[in-house]
């Protein structure tokens, strides 16, 4: 996928720097890496139509565009639910206005927008409907329980559970070697979408080392590669054009890659120091599309 075609190099420079970004952050709320992915070109389709110099933080602006895109799709649900009720039903659900620019309402920087990703990657997917249907979209929970299929009692309860989840959040003290991780990572799924050698090869310790597991049968011999010039070399061979990388679920610290829509492989990053020490992956070539 390449970026809208305006032939501006701020939004080639931009896609490059904050798509894989928006992928992670769409797929961690849809858990669909070809949502997500149309989410971001969407994002930068709108971006392409405002310009860049008319935004402060580019990211920031992106960041919530595409949030808001996938509250869109969530919303469907809503709009499901509208369908059946009477105008009386309906006249109670709050109105959510998405006129406005979003520009206008990049206040947060990326520390506390990660901190809010993460929480949301730590809700259930059945905590995230009933979060957001009723505390963002104002949907009655006699209707939420109707749509999902579950009793009224229990959308309350996931619900409460997505609240105490977020407090607790707000509460509890930076974890620094979680942050670290989540950085790097971050910075590791970048340099690979753009099959940045140099970008790479600095996140890597000099000792660093890679080991590659293929589930076939017969398996294969374990390829390992020692050292950043041989790991790298490895990684874009195999995580680089089609490859699409994103964080795992909540709670593993490991990054999935889908070729197309389809995981092909599982890699487990060891970070020490900011840098990263070791490479461990687990593909299923059956899975890559020809």
């Amino acid at each position: 996928m390449s970026p809208p075609s305006s032939g501006d190099r701020a939004i080639a420079a931009a896609w490059r720097a904050h798509r894989p970004h928006l992928v992670n952050l769409a797929y961690q709320m849809l858990h669909d890496v070809g949502e997500a992915e149309d989410v971001a070109q969407e994002a930068f389709l709108r971006l392409s139509g405002v310009g860049l110099d008319e935004i402060d933080d580019v990211r920031g602006w992106l960041t919530v565009v595409a949030g808001r895109l996938c509250l869109d799709q969530l919303r469907s649900a809503r709009v499901r639910l509208v369908s059946k009720m009477s105008p009386a039903e309906e006249a109670r659900l709050v109105p959510v206005d998405h006129t406005d620019d979003p520009a206008d309402h990049v206040t947060l920087d990326d520390e506390v927008s990660s901190a809010l990703l993460e929480v949301l990657r730590r809700l259930s997917p059945a905590e995230r409907v009933a979060f957001i249907l009723h505390d963002v979209f104002a949907v009655p929970f006699d209707d939420i329980a109707e749509s999902v299929g579950r009793p009224v009692g229990t959308c309350r309860q996931l619900a409460r559970r997505a609240r105490m989840k977020f407090s607790t959040a707000a509460a509890r003290p930076v974890d620094v070697a979680a942050g670290e991780h989540r950085r790097v990572t971050e910075a590791f799924i970048t340099a690979c979408a753009n099959g940045d050698v140099s970008a790479l090869t600095s996140l890597l310790d000099t000792s660093v080392w890679g080991v590659g597991t293929v589930l076939a049968h017969p398996a294969p011999v374990p390829q390992v590669n020692h050292g950043p010039d041989d790991v790298v070399a490895n990684l874009l061979r195999h995580l680089g054009s089609r490859a699409t990388l994103v964080f795992g679920p909540p709670g593993e610290d490991v990054v999935l890659a889908f070729d197309r829509g389809r995981l092909f492989a599982v890699i487990v990053l060891t970070i020490r120091d900011g840098l990263v020490t070791k490479i461990e992956a687990t593909a299923d070539p059956s899975a890559r599309q020809t």
